[in-house]
């Protein structure tokens, strides 16, 4: 049995990210994610979507937004915070394509993260509303309100602290 607890729903998308000119004497040209298509297009990973004074659009590929009923106040959370977003996770990449899509999540958590690689580019994109909607679907249905408990403190027995030796021992 795996200790990896499996995703309850997996949401495809499509992963848009731009390639800009850099106005830098170190880098030629800047990464980053620009949005989720809310299906997978029918096209190959790093298709030219558009390009345009210097900006180039690409298609980096699908991925599975998953949802786990665990995180629901997570989800929630992201969906109540006023700009609802899609956390897109690239990593640097060796051979053809210029960066890996590693991740996409809705969870803010999981999105921030992914930033303790030094490496990874993670930007969080306006989620779609149709996302939006099967979210909200999701945590309507799965849900569960947890109970907060504030834990006792044991009282401190000011005899027993008057009693206290200072090398450290007890009467």
């Amino acid at each position: 049995m795996s200790a990896v607890a499996e995703p309850l729903v997996r949401i495809p998308v499509g992963v848009v990210v731009e390639r800009r000119r850099a106005d830098s004497p170190w880098i030629d040209v800047v990464w980053r994610s620009v949005g989720v298509l809310p299906d997978e297009p029918e096209m190959t990973p790093w298709t030219v979507i558009r390009e345009q004074d210097g900006v180039t659009l690409f298609y980096a590929g699908s991925a599975t937004v998953d949802l786990y009923r665990s995180e629901t106040d997570r989800y929630r959370d992201n969906l109540t915070s006023g700009t609802p977003s899609i956390w897109i996770v690239l990593s640097p990449a060796e051979g053809a394509s210029p960066c890996l899509l590693s991740a996409v999540t809705a969870d803010p958590a999981e999105g921030e993260a992914f930033t303790g690689a030094g490496a990874n580019l993670v930007e969080a994109v306006p989620m779609p509303e149709v996302l939006r909607r099967a979210i909200e679907d999701f945590i309507a249905e799965h849900h569960v309100e947890k109970e907060f408990f504030k834990r006792e403190r044991n009282r401190a027995d000011p005899e027993a602290l008057a009693q206290r030796r200072h090398d450290g021992g007890h009467e």
